[in-house]
């Protein structure tokens, strides 16, 4: 096992919907009471919504009494490191051809992991998985099909894969919380797609912390 990365600033961390709504509404409210211009009211709502980091929407309510932006708490539980039973199987790789291949739930990722999408499609879902170390690389590699990756909202993510009359997503690289590991993405898409999406883990699902567990499934 690795040891675990530099725990991020949570004020880096990236901002959702939710958090931008919030400090439109601040804005809008320190409109009203005549605390900032309407000019600068559209300027400010402009920038928060463009706004990708919580150190992004502070700056635009700090001179603003009781502003309440949220910054999301540092700790963090469900990215310490799993015990992993001896001998205990880690898939390292998915391979789609004329056909599909997922992987979702409690899955053990391991340190490497690759994708192939030859006339196909891979969804690979990180929002409930366990990883087996401080940095893992997913190598996606898709040719006239798609590669998915989704990934929890507040994971450390590096897209850096190439599109090759194709398309190769990296909206959602970003610093993440504290504790969490580190995830490159790397490989490349020719007449295809790979497509990488922060998404809030459900914690309804079976097999995550605090969820109802699943019968079968190991305890980590």
């Amino acid at each position: 096992m690795t040891d675990q990365p530099v725990p991020a600033d949570p004020r880096q961390m990236r901002a959702a919907d939710t958090d931008r709504d919030h400090t439109a509404e601040v804005l809008r409210r320190a409109a009203a009471e005549g605390r900032i211009t309407f000019e600068e009211l559209d300027e400010r709502i402009g920038q928060a919504y463009a706004a990708k980091t919580f150190a992004d929407l502070e700056a635009l309510t700090s001179d603003i009494p009781n502003a309440g932006v949220r910054t999301p708490a540092p700790a963090t539980t469900r990215y310490q490191p799993p015990q992993i039973p001896e001998g205990t199987p880690s898939p390292s790789f998915s391979v789609a051809i004329l056909s599909g291949a997922q992987r979702a739930g409690p899955w053990l990722v391991p340190p490497s992991y690759t994708a192939v999408a030859i006339l196909g499609g891979v969804d690979l879902d990180l929002r409930h998985a366990r990883f087996t170390a401080a940095e893992v690389t997913i190598r996606a590699f898709c040719l006239l099909g798609s590669v998915s990756i989704t990934v929890p909202e507040d994971m450390d993510v590096d897209v850096s894969g190439i599109g090759i009359m194709g398309a190769f997503d990296h909206r959602a690289s970003g610093p993440g919380a504290p504790g969490a590991p580190r995830l490159r993405i790397v490989g490349f898409a020719m007449l295809g797609g790979v497509e990488v999406n922060r998404r809030p883990a459900d914690p309804a699902r079976p097999g995550v912390p605090g969820g109802p567990a699943r019968p079968g499934l190991p305890s980590a």
